[in-house]
């Protein structure tokens, strides 16, 4: 698999998170043969990659093939607990479940996808399933709409280039000219909505939450079924509660950015 990169690049780790990445939700076990034709790399180099995930404790033997293990989670926990993300949203998150009876989520964005890193979800059916760490195309989401607008011209051009990861076809593919409308709009009232533009039957709104120098470091939703919920009820009921509670996250990811980083922070409604 051919990259464009520099002197530094390390070619055997970017192979060894290609075959990582391979695997897929309903296919929790890859033989050799089928990791090969995802990642496109010669069989010989995914079985040496294989074996020494293997000792390393992210994969394992299983029939007709490779799994991975629940190991690999620490990779994507570090990154979440390196932010203090959890800490700081989940109390917030839950109080406003609790008064809007619907789900919020906490997104970031990666490439031109966004990655959920927080939620708490109530239980109702939806077209599309989300946990931490699932992906969507940024410009059919009411988060990415936010974390696209808080970039700049060059950054907006930058990170639409890059391909999504998503696996999902959204229904709204807006060309340039209509996502930057869009994302002007977003700008002049502080949040976005998306209504049904990933998924039928998905609605949403979502603002910004911001650090201690008023940068937006990630986006939160509210997301509701669209036969239940009309778009009067999300906006006039629901999107005051949310913008009220980003607030707030903000405000207290702003403290803790003045903790120094000596000072052992409390490790608490950690998920699991």
């Amino acid at each position: 698999m051919g990259r464009e990169a520099g002197t530094d690049f390390i070619e055997a780790l970017a192979r060894g998170l290609d075959v990582l990445r391979c695997f897929r939700p309903g296919q929790p076990t890859m033989t050799l043969s089928e990791i090969a034709a995802v990642t496109g790399l010669a069989r010989p180099t995914v079985r040496r990659i294989l074996l020494t995930l293997e000792e390393l404790g992210y994969v394992r033997a299983a029939d007709r093939g490779f799994a991975l293990t629940p190991r690999v989670l620490e990779l994507g926990v570090a990154y979440v607990n390196s932010l203090s993300i959890w800490d700081v949203a989940r109390p917030h998150m839950r109080h406003l479940v609790t008064e809007t009876d619907e789900s919020t989520s906490l997104a970031q964005l990666d490439g031109s996808d966004i990655v959920y890193v927080s939620r708490v979800a109530v239980p109702k059916i939806v077209t599309l399933a989300v946990t931490i760490g699932t992906r969507f195309p940024a410009v059919a989401t009411s988060m990415g709409k936010v974390l696209l607008a808080a970039l700049t011209p060059a950054e907006l051009t930058a990170v639409l280039a890059v391909p999504s990861r998503s696996g999902i076809a959204a229904r709204w593919q807006p060309d340039r000219d209509e996502l930057d409308r869009e994302l002007r709009e977003v700008r002049a009232r502080g949040w976005a909505l998306a209504d049904q533009d990933l998924a039928a039957g998905i609605r949403s709104v979502a603002t910004g939450v911001r650090d201690g120098d008023g940068r937006v470091v990630a986006a939160l939703n509210v997301t509701v079924h669209a036969a239940e919920t009309s778009l009067e009820r999300l906006t006039d009921e629901h999107l005051p509660r949310l913008l009220r509670t980003a607030a707030e996250i903000s405000r207290d990811w702003a403290r803790l950015d003045t903790v120094p980083m000596t000072v052992q922070r409390p490790a608490t409604d950690r998920p699991g």
